[in-house]
């Protein structure tokens, strides 16, 4: 890729790869394989989330385990393949790929709160990220039992950890994210707040 500093020449490969991270995590596995399944529309179950967590309520524990792993293949796809042309066009194309996720223009812009893509996106730039987010995610979820306190808590502490590991751009790039995927958990917190969240193990 060329040299970064020459916004004229590099910004056409930036721009692809923001599109390109962009369709590949607008692709709505969730919606697909449930469908697929013969369950119906995800969005008319539970939160209609078109994650894991809500795939999960259908009672298929294979399908919610394949949807979380293709929601995660697909940020790490973006980082991986846009890596080719340098590390700043793969952190475009990852978060790229995540606020697809969130917002799929397949489904009117209304996708998943994008744990698994976070995750996913984390797993191409820094591996250690991803065992910095297990740790805090099942500390948080032993302690807690509640699933999205556990997310939310390790979307926090990660970009931090990142930044004092000296991973600046990465760090600053999962800030971003992380406060994108909390706006998108806003129903959990204020359900956290009223103490009327699901735990972890709870049926319904």
């Amino acid at each position: 890729m060329p040299d970064p500093i020459s916004w004229q020449l590099s910004l056409p490969y930036f721009a692809a790869a923001l599109v390109f991270g962009y369709l590949l995590g607008s692709i709505p596995f969730g919606f697909i394989l449930t469908r697929m399944a013969g369950l119906g529309d995800i969005r008319k179950i539970g939160s209609g989330n078109i994650g894991a967590t809500n795939v999960l309520r259908t009672g298929n524990r294979g399908l919610a385990a394949t949807t979380l792993l293709l929601d995660a293949s697909k940020g790490a796809a973006a980082v991986l393949i846009a890596r080719q042309w340098g590390p700043d066009t793969a952190v475009i194309a990852g978060f790229g790929a995540f606020v697809g996720h969130l917002f799929p223009v397949w489904l009117k812009f209304r996708g998943g709160k994008g744990v698994a893509t976070y995750l996913g996106v984390l797993l191409g730039l820094l591996p250690l990220g991803c065992l910095v987010f297990a740790v805090v995610w099942l500390a948080t979820a032993f302690l807690s039992r509640y699933s999205s306190l556990a997310a939310l808590v390790a979307m926090i502490v990660v970009p931090v950890a990142v930044f004092l590991l000296g991973y600046i751009q990465i760090a600053q790039l999962l800030t971003l994210m992380s406060a994108l995927s909390i706006f998108k958990h806003h129903a959990n917190i204020a359900r956290l707040v009223s103490g009327q969240e699901s735990r972890i193990g709870d049926k319904g």
